[in-house]
């Protein structure tokens, strides 16, 4: 399940620094049946946004690729995390919207977008043949999905699976992922102050990652977009530890938040239909999601676990969480 290969179709922009050769081998995607975004309250006490300027420190970028011809860039830093201990790299992306003079006073909705396999040492969905962000920035300017500021945080330490938790006597993983790389966006962006404004996007271990995230902490994350995930936690360092490993099983957190009656959040899941995690996929859903679980699934033809096959319903899948969501606000 862990295995999610990436095919070696890669521009130089996606293992160098700035190279403007643009995405010439992104995959064909067709959202012309995803329809424009309803308008829809947020969930704030007030029901008005409040906008949380940066708090620093900033962080020291370095361009890693161009994704428009407006400047946009995917750019690049590392980033201690005081709260994990743990040091890595982030890369990370802001919607053209968000350097436009209406929106300068609005906060912006962050997607923690995590890889499959090791997830280390890169983030492949910084790189040009998914091209994740010239299509946010085509489907927002659309008015299809939100203009997400997306970032892009190393998943594991090294080339072992960590389940995106904090396993005792190892690497604080889930601190990492869930406290210091909001941490991070929160020092460099414009963000929102209510879990309106946050999501997780991931693809097998980290479509488990940010499942987990969200079934755990649903105060702080409203919605999930997990692609072929697993749905259980496996990482050989658990054992001697049960009780921490059921904490961060995201089908006993399903029981707890279900139990709990919320808060309200939003699982879209994507699955190839020639997948060997459909049955358990499928079994998740009907088994630990309803009352303030909301699930949907968005099944592609033939498809098999690979990134390149999850791209293919990603408009969809925005378009269901953006729906639930906080967007920018223009200034009046």
């Amino acid at each position: 399940m862990k295995c999610l290969r990436v095919r070696a179709v890669m521009c130089a922009a996606a293992v160098g620094l700035l190279a403007g050769c643009g995405n010439p081998g992104a995959d064909a995607v067709d959202a012309s049946d995803v329809p424009r975004l309803r308008a829809h309250a947020a969930d704030a006490s007030d029901g008005r946004p409040r906008m949380v300027p940066p708090t620093g420190p900033r962080a020291t970028f370095t361009p890693f690729r161009t994704t428009g011809d407006d400047g946009t860039q995917v750019v690049k830093t590392r980033w201690h995390g005081r709260k994990s201990g743990f040091t890595g790299d982030i890369w990370a992306w802001v919607p053209p919207q968000y350097n436009q003079p209406k929106y300068l006073k609005s906060g912006f909705p962050v997607l923690i977008a995590l890889p499959g396999s090791w997830g280390y040492p890169a983030n492949y969905w910084a790189s040009a043949p998914f091209a994740l962000e010239e299509r946010i920035a085509e489907w927002s300017q659309q008015g299809k999905t939100l203009p997400f500021i997306v970032v892009m945080p190393v998943l594991n330490p090294g080339k072992k699976y960590y389940d995106g938790s904090d396993i005792p006597g190892q690497p604080k993983m889930g601190t990492w992922l869930t406290q210091d790389v909001p941490d991070f966006a929160r020092a460099n962006f414009r963000t929102y102050d209510s879990r309106d404004g946050w999501a997780f996007m991931g693809s097998s271990s980290g479509g488990f990652a940010g499942l987990k995230a969200v079934l755990k902490y649903p105060h702080r994350f409203k919605a999930v977009i997990a692609n072929g995930p697993d749905t259980a936690p496996d990482s050989p360092m658990w054992q001697g530890h049960p009780a921490e490993m059921r904490a961060n099983d995201p089908r006993w957190l399903a029981r707890q938040l279900v139990a709990h009656k919320g808060p309200q959040v939003y699982l879209a899941f994507e699955l190839g239909t020639k997948e060997a995690a459909v049955p358990d996929v499928k079994r998740f859903i009907q088994e630990y999601t309803g009352g303030p679980i909301h699930a949907t699934l968005f099944e592609i033809p033939d498809g098999v676990h690979s990134g390149h096959t999850y791209i293919q319903r990603m408009a969809d899948s925005l378009h269901w969480i953006s729906e639930r969501m906080q967007g920018p606000v223009p200034s009046v």
